[in-house]
């Protein structure tokens, strides 16, 4: 356990660098599997910028899931279930705790990094916010965000975004044949969903990088994206896959 918490400590720090400009004061969240049906999460309030290891609360994902699945599951069940959490470790999980479960679980995630990065969210809060899902631009950004992104508008941050999250990453990867590797949350921030945490900043860095061109090809009269054939020649180029999987896997290119 000392390990992962070393780990998702320092993604979390990483995350939170005010210089990045990704996440301020308590906003943004992270998670980590620590086993076959457990997680570590942060706890809610704390700022990823100064996280300790005992700003993280270890949980099992299938009462969270189950929450979701309980047509019954309200506000307050999910205020009791957490805090329960609370009354047994001194610390209450993130509101986005039911959400990293879904995206662990469902998502094919070993790691996930929840963050508000400006130029993402300068676009989320846009006409164009969906463009980040939908208009792949260049070829890194297929390489390391991969060929489907998942765009949910605005939903109601805790139970309502994780049931609508869970509903529709299950109709990406049954439409798609695997989850996505960002959710872009409308009005929100974004969702890296990871294999490591080095993988996570991957995925955030370039989510920012991609904003920008986006917003910058917009401001120089329009976006140009790349045609439906071209992405999928990336996507599925063998020195791609390559570059991919040790950038996925060991961090470097």
């Amino acid at each position: 356990m000392s390990d992962e918490l070393d780990a998702i400590v320092a993604l979390s720090r990483a995350l939170g660098d005010p210089a990045a400009e990704l996440a301020i004061l308590g906003e943004g969240n992270t998670s980590l599997r620590t086993g076959a049906a457990t997680m570590l999460v942060k706890a809610s309030g704390a700022s990823l910028a100064t996280v300790t290891a005992a700003d993280f609360v270890e949980l099992e994902t299938a009462p969270l899931l189950a929450l979701l699945d309980d047509p019954a599951a309200d506000d307050a069940a999910v205020a009791d279930a957490f805090a329960a959490v609370e009354a047994r470790t001194g610390r209450r999980p993130s509101v986005e705790a039911m959400l990293h479960a879904v995206c662990l679980e469902r998502g094919g995630a070993d790691v996930v990094g929840h963050t508000h990065p400006v130029p993402v969210l300068a676009l989320l809060c846009s006409p164009h916010a969906q463009a980040l899902a939908t208009h792949l631009l260049f070829p890194d950004q297929i390489v390391v965000l991969g060929r489907r992104p998942l765009f949910v508008p605005y939903v109601d941050p805790g139970l309502a975004l994780a049931r609508r999250v869970r509903d529709d990453l299950d109709a990406h990867v049954a439409r798609h044949g695997r989850p996505p590797k960002v959710i872009y949350l409308g009005n929100h921030g974004l969702f890296a969903l990871g294999r490591t945490p080095q993988h996570v900043l991957q995925i955030t860095a370039m989510a920012v990088k991609a904003s920008r061109v986006l917003a910058g090809a917009l401001a120089a009269g329009g976006a140009t994206p790349l045609t439906e054939a071209d992405a999928d020649r990336i996507d599925t180029r063998l020195d791609e896959h390559y570059r991919r999987a040790r950038l996925e896997g060991a961090g470097d290119g």
